[in-house]
């Protein structure tokens, strides 16, 4: 299955910015069963500095400098992506026991292993997430079971949160959107003892049946990968209550959304700004 993904984001400021520094990661990652044939990053106005390096966890980024004024930014992303096969069967994944032992957990896992949840609400989560953890149970029907009573004890609301809302409001609101589920199944897992990592990407929407899709009608979407030491991660996605296959397109992982978010940075000036976020993925059958 080959993509084209074009992502726009765009910054319009009240007064003029003097300075912006940002960091972009917006770059797909090469992965066994997605490669990345192409990829061109375009900043307006032209920034009067640019580096690439890949950060901690493997992920590509571009940093960028503006030094003259400017009120409005422009960030777009086009890349090229082929989904060569589906990711491996995870249901050779064996007990959750297993998964959770630190002693096999490469130095890679270790790093998603630690939870950060202040203690009442780790205490809150644990207690959520162990009915799906009986003794001896396998990790992929925890895994499965975890992710279908979050699907439907949540609801997906685009008004209830912001990037900023702490996940003790999402637990007890019961509220919130792709983020926030990954956010939250990965801190309900890491609370019992697994290693879990966040990450960001694509995912191909399908319009209803005689509608036209609508351009700019896509967006960033997040889910959560779990290590097995056993399979190695494993990819789910809560939101839609599925393991990922053809229609999922890895971007970035971390710890968690800060690690990898699309588009951020720092300005001196500009005062209010608006934010525009537009993103297609596009199902095509040649390269370029």
């Amino acid at each position: 299955m080959k993509y084209e993904i074009v992502h726009a984001t765009q910054y319009d400021y009240n007064g003029p910015v003097s300075v912006s520094h940002h960091v972009a990661r917006l770059m797909p990652r090469s992965l066994p069963h997605q490669a990345c044939t192409h990829h061109e990053l375009v900043v307006d106005p032209v920034p009067d500095v640019t580096a690439t390096h890949v950060d901690y966890f493997g992920n590509a980024m571009t940093f960028f400098a503006k030094q003259s004024t400017h009120k409005q930014l422009t960030v777009r992303a086009r890349s090229l992506v082929e989904l060569t096969a589906p990711p491996p069967d995870p249901s050779i994944a064996g007990p959750w026991e297993r998964a959770a032992e630190r002693a096999s957990m490469p130095l890679e896992a270790l790093d998603f292993a630690f939870d950060q949840a202040p203690v009442r609400l780790r205490q809150a989560l644990t207690a959520y997430a162990l009915p799906s953890f009986a003794p001896g149970r396998s990790l992929i029907d925890a895994l499965a079971d975890l992710t279908a009573r979050i699907h439907h004890d949540f609801t997906y609301d685009r008004s209830a949160t912001t990037i900023a809302t702490p996940l003790g409001q999402v637990f007890e609101s019961r509220r919130g959107v792709c983020q926030d589920f990954a956010r939250l199944e990965i801190a309900c897992l890491r609370s019992v003892g697994l290693a879990a990592r966040y990450v960001s990407g694509y995912l191909e929407t399908m319009p209803a049946p005689g509608a036209p899709r609508l351009v700019g009608s896509d967006a960033s979407h997040a889910w959560l990968s779990v290590y097995s030491a056993d399979h190695g991660w494993i990819d789910i996605d809560p939101t839609n209550n599925l393991f990922p296959s053809d229609r999922h397109i890895t971007l970035a992982w971390g710890r968690d959304y800060d690690d990898v978010s699309p588009v951020r940075g720092v300005i001196l000036g500009g005062g209010e700004h608006s934010l525009r976020v537009s993103v297609d993925v596009n199902r095509i059958e040649a390269g370029p």
